[in-house]
């Protein structure tokens, strides 16, 4: 699979030397969840940015280095996961939803 990553959402066309890519998938007892809204908070617990998740899932976003907070939205659901993002890198990350 060229330029994929295992499971993930596929980097080609991205120039992973300039952007720190965090991307993932949203899951509820093992099942993706589409529909789900993931948003991006500094270090600081601002919000930066909002992605709905697609039919499969999967999100992504591009950030800067460091610390990032990923709020998972759903229905009876918030969950809060801390990733490291870095530039030349991709940080996969599976979210598992817990009740609200």
């Amino acid at each position: 699979m060229c330029g994929a990553t295992t499971g993930g959402l596929s980097v080609a066309g991205i120039d992973t030397t300039k952007e720190a890519v965090i991307q993932g998938r949203v899951l509820r007892s093992g099942n993706p969840v589409s529909g789900a809204y993931v948003r991006l908070l500094d270090a600081d617990g601002e919000f930066t940015a909002e992605v709905p998740t697609s039919a499969t899932g999967h999100f992504r976003f591009f950030a800067g280095d460091g610390a990032w907070t990923l709020r998972t939205l759903a229905p009876g659901a918030k969950t809060d996961r801390v990733v490291r993002a870095a530039r030349g890198s991709v940080a996969e990350v599976d979210v598992e939803l817990e009740a609200a």
